[in-house]
């Protein structure tokens, strides 16, 4: 037994020496060999910077650069880091700030935007003699570092409803995408939001080793862990930003919106908003929140985007729509004359018309924006089941409507956008209390009153229609993703087609080109670009009517269609037609080449439609 014990205790103390030989070999490798470890013992931190991507450009149809990033310096800070025995006095005076800020700036509401244990901005830019007088003394002061952001520039100040702007990434963004962390930015609103996974790029890595003072002495590992950044996609949009500035400029003063269509690809030329604002304003910077709040207070709300957003009544524009629905569905002959004394009477309804002669067919009822002639053709499609079910009449005329791309979002590449309102069966039904309702009754909707609204990008998508003779392809602003392969969506090069015959559209095309040649937007006429357009007067019961165009030229192979819809300016003619036929002749002539029409460029620009005191200058 004796020699059993003493056998157990020599293992026993054998082990022991094998473990005490290995952790002593383990010690000199580490003390003696490895000179990272030994590297790593004079430090005092390896701290991880995160490198940020440049954003990915945005250029326009002509390669034109429409926003580019603009590197600076932002301060930031770990609040677990902090010295509470730093020279706070000498670092306020580096910042040139008061103590009582930096107290502000420092101490936050923890909780779930900010954290103790996470960096966080002290100062967003740094001026440059701010950063040089830090960088040789941002040891002294532990738990902040300077962090190279890139931030987004204008070159211009126009599209800023298209373009979007970027912002700091909210508490609940964060949560939903864990790529985010709080400080990043992220686009808000426009394409810098629909295309934000493109545009963001990937962030990346840096290690670095600090020493005791908390100076930096070099990569950990020699860099091996770090990761590059990677840049964002750049973008190439539809948009023609002289076209765009143009534009703009004629809406100055005025509200309301233009959407500028391209008929054979779908591609937006101009999508304006109007009041709008200069989106350099919005770029980050210490007066951005006043600036933004300035923009937020404003009556006029430049920050609603009128092109996608706003539900207008269409007005006379809706006239060629329900022309060509009755002749498609043989409901209506186009030669048919329909007597007009100056307005239409039915069942005690009366809607005034123009002082114009009677129509002797459709073709001079567009011309004449005749009411009496539409609203009797709007009834003989309501009624073509009979008098007494309108409800199979107006769920035909709906269906039509639907193929016009009207009463639901056209789905571009753009955020928000309306559906606009289409008036079905099923809301007469529910308004009258039944079915007692009947065409007579509903009558205003063929002249595009009533409860019809339409956004102006369906405007634009309408007299895009009427442009290809019968088929569109979905609005869209993308073009393609410079020196990237990846194919646009399908939606926006598979054309769609409405179930009307071409020979309906060259008919209805008739009269809209006598529009301008001698019809109400005769003031519009250009004598070498032959277009076809459509006034509309929208009825206010707030104040002036609400001025409406749209139109597309020339009439074989169209290069533009165009809406525009200038509020509390009067009938069509006065103000949306000029416009119109200006940014036409702007864009297929790029210039306006005679003094007649420099004449009228002079007078929208110099008129103001504002209400009073609200005179905008830009």
């Amino acid at each position: 037994m004796a020699n059993t014990n003493n056998n157990r205790q020599y293992i026993i103390r054998i082990l022991f020496l094998l473990g005490a030989g290995v952790l002593l070999g383990k010690t000199a490798q580490l003390q003696l060999l490895d000179s990272s470890y030994r590297d790593k013992a004079q430090t005092a931190a390896i701290n991880k910077y995160v490198l940020y991507p440049s954003r990915g450009l945005v250029y326009d149809r002509n390669q034109e650069l429409m926003t580019y990033n603009q590197p600076i310096y932002e301060l930031m800070v770990t609040h677990n880091l902090l010295d509470s025995e730093m020279d706070t006095t000498s670092f306020c005076d580096i910042l040139n700030i008061e103590i009582k800020e930096y107290n502000k700036r420092i101490n936050k509401k923890w909780g779930r935007r900010y954290s103790r244990s996470v960096p966080f901005s002290f100062m967003r830019r740094l001026s440059a003699t701010s950063y040089g007088r830090l960088q040789e003394s941002l040891h002294e002061f532990p738990g902040f570092f300077v962090q190279k952001r890139n931030i987004r520039g204008y070159t211009d100040s126009i599209a800023s409803h298209t373009l979007g702007y970027i912002s700091e990434v909210t508490a609940s963004q964060i949560q939903k995408n864990k790529v985010y962390a709080p400080g990043d930015y992220i686009g808000k609103d426009g394409l810098e939001a629909y295309y934000e996974n493109e545009l963001r790029g990937k962030k990346g890595l840096k290690y670095q080793l600090k020493d005791n003072v908390g100076r930096i002495v070099g990569d950990y590992k020699d860099g091996n862990l770090n990761q590059s950044a990677t840049s964002g996609k750049d973008l190439k949009i539809s948009i023609d930003s002289k076209l765009q500035k143009y534009g703009e400029e004629l809406m100055i003063n005025k509200i309301g919106s233009i959407v500028a269509i391209e008929p054979s690809s779908g591609e937006i030329l101009t999508m304006i908003s109007a009041p709008t604002y200069d989106p350099n304003k919005l770029s980050i910077s210490r007066e951005r929140g006043t600036l933004f709040k300035k923009l937020l207070d404003d009556p006029l709300n430049p920050f609603f985007n009128r092109a996608v957003s706003a539900k207008y009544p269409p007005g006379s524009l809706f006239k060629p729509i329900v022309g060509l629905i009755a002749l498609q569905e043989g409901v209506w002959n186009y030669n048919r004359f329909v007597p007009c004394t100056g307005a239409y009477w039915n069942v005690n309804r009366f809607l005034g018309c123009h002082d114009h002669p009677s129509a002797y067919n459709m073709g001079k009822a567009i011309q004449y924006s005749c009411n009496s002639y539409f609203c009797e053709a709007f009834k003989s499609i309501i009624d073509k089941e009979g008098y007494h079910n309108p409800h199979r009449g107006l769920d035909l005329f709906n269906s039509y409507l639907y193929e016009f791309g009207l009463g639901r979002p056209l789905n571009i590449d753009f955020q928000p956008e309306k559906s606009g309102n289409i008036p079905t069966t099923k809301y007469y039904d529910k308004l009258y209390g039944g079915r007692t309702w009947r065409s007579p009754t509903i009558v205003s909707v063929g002249i595009g009153q009533g409860e019809v609204q339409l956004t102006t990008l369906q405007m634009a998508n309408l007299a895009a229609i009427i442009a290809n003779r019968g088929s569109y392809y979905s609005p869209h602003l993308v073009k393609d993703f410079v020196n990237d392969e990846a194919p646009i969506d399908d939606d926006y090069t598979i054309p769609k087609k409405v179930s009307i015959d071409s020979i309906h559209f060259e008919r209805v095309i008739d009269g809209m080109q006598n529009v301008t040649v001698a019809g109400t937007a005769n003031w519009s006429h250009i004598s070498d670009i032959s277009i076809c357009g459509k006034t509309g007067t929208a009825q206010n019961p707030h104040g002036k009517d609400h001025s409406i165009f749209f139109a597309f030229a020339p009439r074989d192979n169209p290069q533009i269609a165009i809406a525009v819809y200038v509020e509390n300016a009067g009938d069509g003619g006065a103000f949306a037609a000029p416009i119109a036929s200006l940014m036409i002749e702007k864009y297929i002539k790029n210039q306006i080449r005679t003094a007649s029409r420099l004449h009228m460029e002079d007078y929208i620009l110099g008129s103001n439609l504002l209400p009073k005191k609200k005179l905008v200058s830009q």
